[in-house]
Formats: C-alpha cells, structure tokens, sequence
C-alpha cells in the first residue's frame, strides 16, 4: 500500500474572451472558450514508502498535480492509481469552515477522512497537544491567525499515519517551531513507510525529507531525479526567466548529471583547488586551503561577480560567497579579458567527507539577475582527517574544553 502511478495526466482550464461568451455558448451550443492547459502529460509512479518532492516556480501546476492526485480536481486527460489512504496538506484552510470552532472543523475534517466520531474523540486530545493552540481549539476559525489554521489543519492531517501523506506550502506560513516539529512528524512518518509527496521551496527541506524530486516547469515534468541534481537544474531554470541562454546537462564519467548554464558572455575555464601552491584533490581538515577560479570574457561585461558554493555529498550548502559581498566584483570589462580569481582559506574548518564546487558569474549580488555563467560539480575533492580532535557533522570548528571538579 501507499503507492501512486501517475500515468498522462494533463490539466485544462476554459478561458472565456468576456463574461458574455459563457451564456453565449451555452445558449447556441458553439465553442467561445479556449483551453488553457496547466498540465500536459504527466507522467511517473512512486512507490509504497518513498519521499518525492515537487519543485517548480510559481503557477508552474505543482498545486494543480496535487489536487489532482487528492481527488479535490479531476484532470483533463490521463489517470491516477492510488494504493492506500491520502491524507492531504493542501490550500490553507481549505474544507475548514470559518464560522465553526476548531474544535468542529476538526470533527469535520476528521469524518470527511473517514473517521467515527468516536475514534475522532479518541484521537482529540493528541490533535490538540500537537496543535498548541489552547483556548483558541473552541473559538471560531475566523479568530485564527494564518499560523494557528495551519498547526490545527496538520495535527488533523496527521493524526492517523496515512499511507499517503502529501504536503503542499501551506507548512510555510507556520513559525520557525512549528515548521520544525511537522519536518520531524513527517520523517518519523516516512521511516515508518508513508509515501511522501512534498511541495517545497526550501532546497533544504527537499534534501532532507526526499530521496527523489521532480521539476515542474510550464505544466510539464521537466526533471524526474536525485534532489540534487533536479535542484541545480531548477535553479538554472529560475535564472532563465531574466534571460535567454542555454541549459546544458553534462554526463560525468562518474555517471553523475552536471548543471551548466549562463548566456555566454563571460565563461569558466579552469576551476582549481590549491594548497601551498600546489593542485590537490584532498585536503586535511582545518588546513589552508585556495579556491582558483579562471575566467574568460566573451563580450563587453559592465559588471562581473564571481561566486563560489561549497556543498556536501548530500547537496546541502555548506558555505558560500562571491566577490561581490566583498566588494571585489570587476567593472568595465571588455572582451577577451582573462581574470583569474582565487579565494583564500587561512583555515577549512569543514569536516571529513566528500565535497564540491559550484562557481557563478553573473553581475551584483545573485546569478537571478544576469547569469553569465553556472557551473554546478566544477570541482570534487575530499577532506580527511587534519590535527584536530575528532568531530561529526559538516563543521570542524576548534573547541576548547575547560573541566571543573567540584568536591
């Protein structure tokens, strides 16, 4: 139980020319509507106890998909197979009433799930533990801030372990503890074998929770892959909306998938990791360390950041930087210009493990605003062990222990 085959959905929406076209259609039995598609030809399958997040701008469909799979909108075209019970985080508040107390939505919300009362009565007083809400569980909903709708619209959501648990944004206007202690509900969830459909902008939360993402762009499944992988490619994708250039993906020999994308007019040409002068792939922890990067102008550039982005095997952002929070960034550069800029490290404090490299140009503070050049893995290296005592975690940070004994 708890997997999902998805197989050619698409989604289409009329759209009238005036408010007239509607009762004029209807009247004469021709066609004044378009259709205005929002999904076209979805297609893929989960199974029984895995996580899989959904990635994609704003009005790319991924709300639409979702309502789809729930049951809350039928698609257009294709069909779902669904094995096992959803429980659904969809549309803030949405089946909450506003004239009723929380304490009666979540009786509602409860039976339209499929629950007695009895059994609702039963599991009422871990709804209201998990919610935190207090006295607010007896006034009307109408009296809840955006935050209180959410804690009570999940700790119903998730009363029961579900077979199928999906989560749209709505966790997003929760405060920062509450949005931790869902994140932990929903992994115990996932250990103990719910399948997980997980809409988040957070790149964090999606390498948490996800061992798969797929990418949604324009209503179409662009990328089905390693969270990783399909999150470079998202953000290569975000930058493409203020620019027309190319995405490019790159087979490594480790059989990996490589993001590299920018509109040409400046390129990386050597990225190198250096200590004490010399080109190295390992490196102790703690220890110097050199980021070099070489780029070449391809055309007049009038303002040209460079910035690099540490992360670790898992794709979690370690550290980053670039020449414009330095106030280094390069003006006036005409074409064919070589610049070579390196980053120096008096001391990596990160921890042993496998890392890499991803080096931006683009101009002032973010490559959203003018992507030159994204080159996502351009460098692999590992840490190993260095003078410091031994540590877990991303972090090698020096630690100094003072012992008090007290008779």
């Amino acid at each position: 139980m708890g997997y999902l085959r998805v197989r050619n959905i698409g989604k289409a929406y009329k759209r009238y020319p005036s408010k007239w076209a509607r009762l004029a259609e209807w009247i004469s039995g021709r066609q004044w509507h378009e259709k205005h598609w929002v999904l076209r030809d979805i297609s893929f399958e989960i199974s029984a106890g895995e996580a899989v997040g959904i990635i994609g701008v704003n009005g790319a469909g991924k709300s639409t998909l979702l309502k789809i799979i729930a049951g809350t909108t039928q698609p257009t075209t294709g069909s779902i197979e669904v094995g096992g019970q959803i429980a659904a985080l969809l549309e803030l508040g949405m089946g909450f009433h506003p004239n009723f107390t929380g304490r009666q939505n979540a009786y509602m919300s409860g039976q339209i799930r499929g629950l007695s009362t009895d059994r609702i009565s039963d599991l009422m007083p871990e709804i209201e533990a998990f919610a935190e809400i207090g006295d607010y569980l007896d006034q009307p909903l109408r009296t809840y801030s955006s935050g209180m709708q959410v804690r009570l619209a999940f700790s119903v959501a998730t009363a029961i372990r579900p077979d199928i648990l999906i989560v749209d944004e709505a966790l997003s206007v929760g405060d920062s503890y509450f949005q931790h202690k869902s994140i932990d509900r929903i992994r115990k969830f996932r250990d103990e074998g719910t399948t997980l459909l997980f809409v988040s902008h957070s790149p964090g939360a999606i390498k948490t929770l996800c061992n798969r993402a797929l990418l949604i762009d324009s209503g179409i499944l662009q990328r089905d892959d390693h969270p990783d992988s399909a999150l470079d490619y998202y953000n290569a994708v975000i930058a493409k909306q203020n620019a027309d250039y190319e995405i490019r993906q790159i087979e490594l020999a480790t059989k990996k998938k490589m993001t590299r994308s920018g509109n040409g007019k400046a390129k990386i040409e050597i990225v190198d990791l250096l200590h004490e002068d010399k080109s190295v792939r390992a490196i102790q922890s703690g220890d110097s360390a050199v980021f070099s990067v070489l780029v070449i102008s391809q055309d007049y550039i009038e303002e040209l950041t460079v910035g690099i982005l540490i992360r670790d095997r898992l794709g979690n952002d370690v550290f980053g930087t670039n020449t414009f929070y330095h106030e280094a960034s390069m003006t006036s550069i005409v074409a064919e210009t070589r610049i070579q800029v390196r980053f120096f490290f008096e001391n990596l404090y990160i921890g042993v493990g496998s890392y890499s490299i991803a080096v931006a140009l683009h101009d002032r503070d973010t490559h959203v605003s003018s992507n030159y050049d994204w080159w996502d893995k351009a460098l692999v290296f590992q840490v190993v062990p260095g003078k410091l005592p031994r540590s877990v975690g991303i972090n090698a940070m020096p630690v100094l222990i003072e012992k008090l004994i007290y008779p």
